[in-house]
């Protein structure tokens, strides 16, 4: 295991600067997301760090070592595609062992890595089957025990579950974090699916063009965005009108900050709340049925704003009837402007 350190970091495709002064440190051990928009620099970023691009300026650590100038082969790490890359023509054992033979580990050595690596995947039982004979699943876990059995100091994975349908992501997500925390590798993952960063990483980045806009753990990014583009990109946001502030209880005065809340923090009725709530009068325009969950949208002020909740919690209500909206005030966030 190692810490991977970042440190303004340029890195530019022609006359497009793809990362921009990029300075964020990877904790050893830790499992951290990087996320943003397409064209953010998320994906680079893990590239950078891998070896397949050379920054123009900055410095990249891992461990003690300084590798922004070391060819991807000598940096001594893990990579998982989002095609998985496996060898069709191989068996199961001989595409996890395919990094060990290149590295001339001894026949018996490889071996007993190999069949490590498929258990802690739950694949023992497949290392004779060929790629073509796996679920999409199954070769996600055979290109994750091949990015593993060379026990590098950091595993870097792009996209990883995206091939996966949705059912079988939420599984995946379970086993991706049980077995990281069983080898305790430096992790980093590329993701574009928010839910996903969410609910796998001890710490998220957020991209923007090139640029870090924030770091930290994945509650306090949702809780406590840093501007506008986080508090909507992780996760929906919904904004208070300047004109309705007066009648609410916010956390700080309104200067040089917005107001928004959750989604999943409103409760919807056409009664008007008691005192020592926040509310406001909308109408509500569309109810969206999602199996136990539901999502209202209601106009707010000429504002379209979302509640999500469990179904059976939100009353029966007709399309186009008044409403009110409310929350609880410390559910309120205060985002710089």
């Amino acid at each position: 295991m190692s810490q991977v350190e970042v440190s303004h970091v340029t890195k530019r495709f022609g006359t497009m600067t793809a990362l921009d002064d990029v300075t964020i440190n990877f904790t050893d051990g830790g499992f951290f997301a990087l996320l943003g928009p397409s064209g953010s620099g998320k994906t680079t970023l893990l590239r950078t760090i891998a070896g397949f691009y050379f920054p123009e300026s900055g410095t990249i650590r891992i461990g003690d070592i300084a590798v922004q100038k070391v060819p991807v082969e000598k940096r001594d790490i893990g990579m998982m595609f989002q095609n998985y890359a496996l060898f069709p023509n191989m068996s199961v054992a001989d595409n996890v062992g395919f990094g060990l033979r290149v590295r001339k580990v001894s026949r018996n050595e490889e071996a007993r890595r190999v069949a490590e690596a498929l258990e802690l995947v739950q694949l023992g039982a497949f290392a004779a089957r060929r790629p073509q004979q796996l679920s999409g699943g199954q070769r996600q876990r055979v290109a994750l025990a091949r990015a593993i059995v060379t026990k590098p100091k950091v595993l870097l994975l792009d996209e990883p579950l995206s091939a996966l349908d949705k059912t079988l992501r939420v599984d995946m997500q379970i086993e991706l974090k049980r077995i990281q925390r069983e080898i305790g590798i430096t992790t980093i993952f590329v993701t574009h699916d928010q839910e996903e960063a969410l609910t796998l990483a001890d710490q998220i980045g957020i991209l923007k063009a090139g640029r870090i806009v924030q770091v930290g753990a994945p509650r306090d990014v949702y809780d406590h965005p840093v501007d506008a583009f986080t508090a909507g990109f992780l996760g929906d946001a919904n904004w208070v009108p300047d004109s309705a502030m007066s009648g609410l209880t916010l956390p700080r005065e309104p200067d040089g900050f917005r107001f928004a809340t959750r989604p999943e923090m409103l409760t919807i009725s056409q009664d008007r709340p008691a005192p020592g709530t926040n509310s406001l009068p909308g109408k509500l325009k569309q109810r969206i049925f999602a199996g136990t969950m539901a999502t209202c949208i209601v106009d707010v002020n000429g504002e379209s704003w979302k509640l999500t909740a469990r179904d059976r919690d939100i009353p029966q209500i007709a399309a186009n009837d008044d409403v009110w909206i409310s929350w609880v005030p410390r559910d309120t966030m205060a985002v710089p402007r």
